[in-house]
């Protein structure tokens, strides 16, 4: 291929990446999800001079994982990240069936028990963290809720009267049921009637939109100012939605929920690398701990295979699988 040729071809980049978003959105993934595709794939391609992806194949997508593996010392996880953006980028934008797409090899990624903190350890965490930061807190230990799923709840996922939350298209776009923990009531009511008077007050000044999954905003034009589609966790500010280009009333964003625990681990003197998932995995040990079937947690989790659950029935196991160390059968001080 000639120089020119392959200078045209780079050139043509930016349209391609506007291909790469359209299709994205066309097949309904998240905003997180395509700045995070079309930015590994901008650094694909800058990676081999910008040459254009389809005059590339297996041997370029491997070196880049290679390089990023190597060079970057990047975790199996980032790596195996940046492959499905290039799988997706060559079957779904580029249409090319390509019998090496298949045999590109995923990073293993090592498996670890997930970190999980005491009761006493959630309990001092969570007595440091006030307002909304702590609200969230306490869904996110209380309920099982994933960081996202639980700043992406809407008015109408929360039934205070059955005390459950219904999550919406959670991981592998599932819906499920959990509970809402009796303790957390009183001052959720509070927090949704001051959400209730912030939306008023947006209605007021003419904005009171939220953004609506799957083209809804379409089909019904006036549903996002509706009180039921409205955030339980707004953002204090309005912005512009990045796609429509409408001012909108986000949810709060989860690096500021991040921040805050972690300045709460920090505080209580916990010496765990704790983040807002790790009450997810304290959620499910604890339960498993007072004695619920697998199951029942497996469904609030919801996993979809019972041997992604059975990880916590490893954190239990205490002192080596539970067994005593023979040192604890001597009488040696």
């Amino acid at each position: 291929m000639s120089s020119i040729t392959s200078l045209t071809e780079a050139m043509s980049a930016p349209r391609l990446l506007e291909q790469v978003r359209a299709r994205i959105r066309f097949k309904h993934y998240s905003i997180r999800t395509e700045h995070t595709y079309v930015d590994w794939i901008k650094r694909f391609i800058r990676h081999f001079g910008k040459r254009h992806p389809k005059d590339m194949g297996a041997d370029e997508v491997q070196s880049f994982l290679t390089h990023l593996a190597v060079a970057g010392n990047v975790a199996a996880s980032t790596q195996n990240q940046a492959k499905s953006a290039l799988l997706f980028l060559y079957k779904e934008v580029l249409a090319l069936e390509l019998p090496w797409l298949d045999k590109v090899e995923a990073a293993r990624t090592p498996k670890r028990l997930p970190v999980v903190l005491t009761r006493d350890e959630v309990m001092a965490v969570l007595l440091r963290l006030e307002g909304r930061h702590g609200l969230i807190a306490r869904l996110l230990y209380g309920t099982g809720l994933r960081i996202m799923e639980c700043l992406r709840l809407r008015i109408k996922d929360v039934d205070f009267e059955r005390g459950e939350i219904l999550v919406r298209d959670g991981k592998g776009a599932k819906d499920r049921v959990t509970m809402l923990p009796a303790s957390v009531i009183p001052a959720l009511r509070e927090h949704v009637e001051r959400v209730r008077e912030l939306h008023r007050q947006d209605l007021a000044a003419g904005h009171g939109e939220v953004h609506l999954p799957y083209a809804l905003d379409r089909k019904y034009p006036s549903a996002g100012r509706e009180w039921m589609w409205q955030y339980v966790f707004p953002s204090a500010s309005l912005s512009i939605d990045p796609r429509k280009g409408v001012v909108r009333r986000h949810h709060v964003q989860d690096q500021s929920v991040q921040r805050a625990i972690r300045q709460a681990v920090r505080d209580a003197g916990i010496n765990k690398p704790a983040t807002p998932h790790t009450f997810r995995h304290s959620f499910a040990t604890h339960l498993l701990d007072s004695g619920y079937d697998i199951r029942t947690v497996q469904e609030l989790l919801g996993h979809s295979d019972v041997s992604t659950t059975m990880i916590y029935t490893h954190v239990l196991n205490r002192g080596g699988r539970g067994v005593a160390s023979p040192l604890d059968r001597m009488s040696i001080v």
